[in-house]
């Protein structure tokens, strides 16, 4: 990715399509959380699960070579920076979409923070990916904004 390139928004519909997460703690449950909510098949590859998403196919396991066949895109969200990078390059090379927890550089899609509210959708992220900070404060702003649409 272009150091400090400004990124375009896509909304898609996520409906059914298999979405895998490659770690099961607190990033990972919220990435689960968000994208059950819009209708994806989650799938979480991990030898533990901390998350509380019902739908998901969760694979008490680590990550294996293969786990990301046929999904539509990919989470790397361990504490394992082997593990991450291994996920990415898988994603990478099969054209599938991947955010890296722990290394911009290595994504290509930043997990937006999402606000919902009034019939509208709202998904942000800070300039560079990096400054989860102000992307959150951003995100507060806009959900408060939402809840007024109702």
């Amino acid at each position: 990715m272009t150091e400090n390139a400004s990124r375009f928004p896509l909304f898609v519909d996520l409906t059914g399509r298999r979405c895998v997460i490659v770690g099961g703690g607190a990033i990972a449950a919220r990435r689960a959380a968000v994208l059950a909510r819009f209708g994806a098949a989650v799938t979480i590859v991990a030898p533990a699960w901390t998350g509380d998403v019902p739908s998901v196919d969760w694979q008490a396991r680590p990550y294996a070579p293969g786990d990301l066949k046929g999904a539509f895109l990919a989470v790397a969200a361990t504490n394992d920076r082997l593990v991450n990078r291994q996920v990415g390059e898988e994603a990478r090379a099969l054209g599938i979409p991947v955010t890296v927890a722990d290394r911009r550089e290595e994504c290509t899609f930043f997990f937006p923070a999402v606000c919902e509210g009034g019939g509208v959708t709202a998904g942000l992220v800070s300039r560079n990916g990096a400054d989860h900070h102000r992307a959150a404060e951003a995100a507060r702003a806009v959900r408060q904004a939402l809840e007024g649409l109702d």
